[in-house]
């Protein structure tokens, strides 16, 4: 908030007791030199509204200091009555569950967003009380695997609304950069993308294995990359509604990714255009032959394995060239199902060989977006027999998940819009780990002794946070959207740690 900031002096401290700080977010659109408006969510649920600038103004939702309750709790009734006196029991009354997110509404300045453990989204108005009594909620809509609810009261007061999405913890969210769609991800390990005004259900994604951590946009808003337990990237096109791509360079869950808005063009590619000079009239006149992919987007990724990856989404990936002839006879109309037995499953992982797209839709796709690929028909290309989804699994389970394979899963009369792995598994929610291109990290360094929890890029460096409580800037090294080795790509040792 200005050049004269001093990294050695913080503008505010404080210390919590009996709960800790579990996120927060500051509101971009209000900051000035007079106010800094700052949302702190906490371990026992609460989310505090603090302004750094105006120290006597503060507010606490979700803690209901007026409506302390003393609640009896007697001990087991084979012993008899407890002789001990009823203790005090604050009570949350929208939600008693960690909160995992907060982030202010796009150009608000009175709006948030908190998720909690719970898989419930509030909707807070800052100026709005929450009342001392818990709420009460009126169905507004539902769909596959959510329901909205607004407050029922009559005079104003907090939660203004509350969404139930997926099963399991709401990990993250985040606005699309035109601020009109939301992206969620949750432990059941899908993503989902709403229309915020609307509440409508606009697209859907599923994780590999295990629940996802963490969710982005692209500048642009075309697409979606997540992070999960499955120890995977997974790059989702908003516009076509599919996969188009996973990344494998972490050994841990991946807990952040963010994009890179200063390189790559990082905007809807055009195609080439022929100038119709003498030295071009050989060349094909076909714009998918490129000399070299150019770097379309570049994002970063951070794992609980301290390594820090960065990737390069390409024009080859996102727009995958025709097949060649002697694949389309492989998978001709009459013998779609016959697996290919010379495919190399190896074809199917490279980050610059395209892969086959489907060609019997029957919807097409706009004209600015490619065709997209058929899952079901190119389901039975590989080179041995499937013994289930697990066996597939396996291969990127991380430890934590191992661990934790004999657990007895829930029952599904207790499920909210639980999706079985093993029937998605195959199709366009959840593609098989070789039905889509498999990148390669341009970079991966271990640059942190305990668990990485932030990445941000920022126009002259790139910040990293961990467990430890490090937060590093690294400074970046020249401004080149595509390095002649990996070693021009990765961040230079950081500039300042505190």
């Amino acid at each position: 908030y200005g050049g004269s900031l001093d990294l050695h002096k913080p503008i505010d401290k404080r210390i919590y007791k009996g709960t800790q700080p579990t996120c927060h977010d500051f509101n971009q659109f209000t900051a000035a030199a007079d106010t800094i408006a700052l949302l702190v969510g906490f371990s026992a649920g609460q989310v505090q509204y603090l302004d750094l600038v105006k120290k006597d103004t503060s507010k606490l939702f979700n803690e209901e200091d007026c409506a302390v309750m003393w609640i009896w709790v007697p001990k087991c009734p084979a012993r008899g009555p407890d002789p001990d006196p009823p203790f005090p029991t604050p009570q949350r009354l929208i939600d008693k569950t960690k909160v995992t997110f907060v982030k202010w509404l796009p150009e608000t300045e009175r709006l948030f967003l908190a998720s909690h453990a719970s898989g419930h989204l509030y909707l807070y108005d800052a100026e709005q009380p929450c009342g001392a009594a818990a709420p009460q909620y009126n169905l507004l809509t539902q769909g596959e695997g959510f329901s909205v609810f607004a407050c029922k009261s009559k005079t104003p007061r907090n939660p203004l609304l509350k969404w139930a999405v997926g099963e399991g913890a709401l990990n993250e969210f985040a606005f699309s950069p035109d601020g009109r769609s939301l992206a969620c991800v949750s432990q059941d390990g899908c993503l989902r993308v709403f229309h915020f005004d609307s509440m409508l259900l606009q697209g859907m994604m599923k994780s590999y294995f295990g629940g996802l951590l963490c969710v982005c946009w692209s500048p642009d808003g075309r697409y979606v990359v997540t992070g999960g337990e499955d120890d995977l990237v997974t790059v989702w096109s908003f516009a076509e509604g599919r996969v188009v791509a996973r990344g494998h360079g972490h050994k841990s869950w991946v807990n952040a990714v963010a994009f890179d808005p200063f390189t790559g063009a990082a905007q809807t590619p055009q195609p080439a255009e022929l100038s119709g000079g003498e030295e071009e009239e050989d060349e094909p006149p076909d714009p998918l032959v490129r000399r070299s992919p150019a770097v379309t987007y570049r994002f970063g990724s951070a794992g609980q394995d301290t390594q820090f990856c960065l990737w390069d989404l390409t024009e080859d990936v996102l727009y995958p060239r025709p097949s060649l002839p002697r694949a389309r006879t492989l998978t001709g109309s009459a013998d779609a199902a016959v697996p290919a037995p010379g495919l190399p499953r190896s074809l199917s992982r490279s980050n610059s060989l395209p892969q086959p797209a489907g060609t019997g839709s029957a919807r097409g796709p706009p004209p600015d977006v490619p065709p997209a690929l058929s899952v079901g028909r190119f389901a039975t290309l590989t080179l041995q027999e499937r013994k289930g989804p697990e066996k597939e699994h396996k291969r990127y389970h991380s430890l934590g998940n191992i661990s934790r394979s004999g657990e007895k899963p829930p029952s599904a009369g207790a499920c909210r819009g639980r999706l079985d792995t093993a029937k998605v598994l195959g199709t366009a929610l959840c593609p098989r780990i070789h039905e889509v291109p498999l990148l390669e990290p341009l970079v991966c360094k271990k640059i942190a002794h305990e668990r990485l929890t932030v990445l941000l890029f920022l126009e002259d460096c790139i910040v990293t946070a961990c467990q430890e409580g490090l937060i590093c800037t690294w400074a970046r090294c020249r401004a080149t959207s595509t390095p002649s080795s990996p070693s021009d790509a990765c961040p230079r040792p950081p500039a300042s740690a505190r």
